[in-house]
């Protein structure tokens, strides 16, 4: 589709007056953060692409240093000024010193990669996403500091922007041979495997639409995350840790250097943890201290997180380390220098998801919904005047319901809410009832006029799911996101409203790619991980005709086995045991059980190539392993 209709569109004058009016209420800026964000700046990389290690449906790079160098001067119409101001201090690249002995490299990346001298090398914490940009940012720092070998690594929770890089910086012979130790909170792999690949063609699809990664980079596209500057493509990998931190108050010394722990489970992300160098009198704070307002549930999806002990947490960080601390650093965002403003930080990043978590929950309990709890909090102007605590990549909208679901879950209490019809189903159902597809769209177009664009952009869903080829309705619904796009504080949100403009203009991506977890990724899940994440790849109707089935499978390179069981449809496993009396027997080396998860390749093709063998009712092993769902990068988001 090449007409002008599927172009951007500028602002509305409804959208100038109120991102005038929303202008107006911003806190005055001290210059503080932009002092912070450039002190201790050592160098950046000359050559502002990073490439990829091999091709992608993403392009020829992982990442390009330049891309937010439009982030430059007054904010342009078509975006917030707070976030434009976020995404201006995001924008900042390169090494910079902490305090003598660490140094960050940011702005390579989503996330922070932290150095700290060691007697013989540098201890990593969280070598970022991917192989290349954390090659990139390692080489800055043999290049300005002198070349170190890494000694060992601290992730500091479970996200993949945190532990993906690290090959990137370590051999995984290394860390295999015990030379360098990785360390991790409790349940590390766990909470890492169910996200990263359990879930992850769901959670990839939606993050396609919440960091924009099929959009332009420029004033009309995406600007900014609000946490960092986007999302790297490039090539993770899972290198599970070597020890795990169990305890709060749990001390160890690496390559020479004194950590003491804080386990923070539940908070930002299922397995966190805060950490304090006594050495330097400097606190890591993770991912539960950053420049914004966090999610408590982010829009790719995941557990709503808990932000009473998430507040708890940072204030038992204050209590611990607070009177001494003089900086402190965190996996995203810039650090805080003097205890003063240590404590000043920390006190408000703690206040601002108690707010969260009790204003919600007020209201819950006085009988509010949660869009009605969303409707209604506002952060007070302790907490508004402060741009750290602002929303630019969580919200107090959607922080405030997730809050809800925590406690309550998805249903509202409305009886109206137990049963509904499916969304095509309930559009029809609209449509016919507003009058006809005519009448709701006069009316829609109405609406858009008078700048009710919310409105607009809610209605029109039910127009296009019960007719996605009426290009008026789409077109209709397409320009009202993207007015609520270049009005949003948030990036995330931002981003959310022009993919779905996008796509509602030139149709769902139509990719033959499909989501599967990377080699790299699959060779560091246990046994127990990967038939787990088979077993959720097994159509439950088809398999549940084959009747009950007993394999054992097992590995011959590594001498392991798993005891499968179909019952009803579903796969059960247990490494380590075994079935007296199977009905079959796999045998293949480990190796080619990763490269099934991995690339695709059919347990039939293993078979005819002699690189796996089947004993016993071989033919009901490969019906079974016919069943299994392969899983397509892209789906309809904002069309059935």
């Amino acid at each position: 589709m090449s007409d002008d209709t599927h172009q951007s569109k500028p602002p509305t004058e409804h959208t100038r007056v109120a991102i005038e009016a929303f202008a107006s209420t911003l806190p005055k800026d001290d210059g503080t953060d932009v002092i912070n964000v450039d002190r201790g700046f050592i160098a950046t990389r000359t050559d502002p692409v990073i490439s990829r290690l091999e091709p992608s449906a993403w392009g020829g790079h992982t990442w390009d240093l330049s891309r937010s160098d439009f982030v430059d001067g007054p904010a342009p119409a078509t975006v917030n000024p707070s976030l434009w101001r976020q995404a201006g201090l995001n924008a900042r690249h390169g090494l910079y010193e902490v305090c003598d002995g660490i140094y960050q490299v940011r702005g390579f990346d989503a996330s922070n990669a932290t150095f700290v001298r060691g007697e013989r090398g540098w201890v990593v914490i969280d070598p970022m996403t991917t192989a290349e940009t954390a090659a990139a940012g390692y080489e800055l720092v043999s290049e300005h500091l002198g070349h170190r070998e890494v000694t060992a690594v601290i992730y500091t929770h479970s996200h993949v922007d945190h532990y993906g890089g690290i090959l990137g910086m370590v051999d995984r012979d290394r860390v295999d041979s015990g030379e360098v130790p990785v360390v991790a909170p409790e349940g590390f792999l766990t909470e890492a495997v169910a996200e990263f690949v359990v879930a992850a063609p769901a959670m990839g699809r939606r993050a396609t639409f919440m960091f924009g990664l099929l959009l332009p980079w420029d004033e009309y596209g995406h600007v900014d995350t609000g946490l960092t500057k986007g999302v790297p493509a490039g090539a993770p990998a899972l290198v599970p840790p070597t020890i795990e931190i169990t305890e709060t108050g749990q001390e160890l010394i690496l390559d020479g250097v004194r950590v003491e722990f804080q386990l923070t489970p539940e908070s930002e992300a299922p397995a966190e943890m805060h950490f304090y160098f006594s050495d330097y009198r400097a606190l890591c704070m993770a991912e539960n201290c950053s420049g914004t307002m966090h999610n408590v549930l982010t829009l790719r999806g995941a557990q709503a997180r808990d932000s009473l002990r998430w507040s708890r947490y940072i204030d038992e960080a204050i209590q611990r380390w607070g009177p001494e601390a003089e900086v402190v650093f965190a996996s995203h965002g810039w650090p805080h220098w003097g205890t003063e403003a240590v404590a000043s930080y920390l006190t408000r990043q703690r206040d601002l998801y108690r707010w969260l978590h009790d204003q919600a929950m007020r209201l819950a309990n006085l009988g509010h919904t949660p869009d009605e709890i969303a409707s209604a909090v506002k952060l007070p102007p302790g907490l508004w005047d402060d741009y750290l605590c602002h929303g630019y990549y969580g919200t107090v909208s959607h922080n405030v319901r997730a809050v809800y679901q925590r406690y309550l879950g998805f249903f509202d209490g409305h009886p109206s809410s137990l049963d509904p019809y499916e969304p095509v189903e309930s559009g029809r159902r609209y449509v016919e009832f507003m009058g006809g597809m005519d009448e709701l769209l006069a009316k829609a177009r109405t609406a858009y006029e008078s700048g009710d664009y919310r409105w607009v952009a809610q209605v029109l869903r039910h127009a296009v799911f019960a007719d996605p080829e009426c290009r008026e309705a789409r077109l209709l619904q397409a320009d009202a996101f993207e007015q609520l796009a270049y009005l949003a504080e948030s990036g995330p949100w931002r981003d959310e409203y022009l993919t779905g403009a996008l796509e509602l203009r030139n149709g769902t991506t139509d990719a033959p790619v499909f989501s599967r977890p990377r080699a790299e990724v699959v060779r560091g899940m246990t046994l127990q991980q990967i038939f787990d994440f088979l077993a959720v790849k097994i159509d439950g109707q088809a398999a549940a005709t084959l009747g009950p089935l007993a394999i054992n499978w097992v590995l011959t390179d590594v001498d392991e086995t798993a005891r499968l069981e179909l019952s009803n449809g579903t796969l059960h496993s247990m490494p380590g045991l075994v079935h007296d009396h199977p009905d079959a027997t796999v045998s293949c080396d480990r190796l080619f059980l990763e490269e099934m998860v991995a690339t695709g390749r059919t347990l039939p093709e293993v078979v005819d190539a002699g690189e796996a063998s089947i004993e016993g009712q071989a033919e009901r092993v490969l019906a079974l392993w016919d069943t299994l769902t392969d899983f397509p990068m892209f789906w309809p988001i904002i069309e059935p």
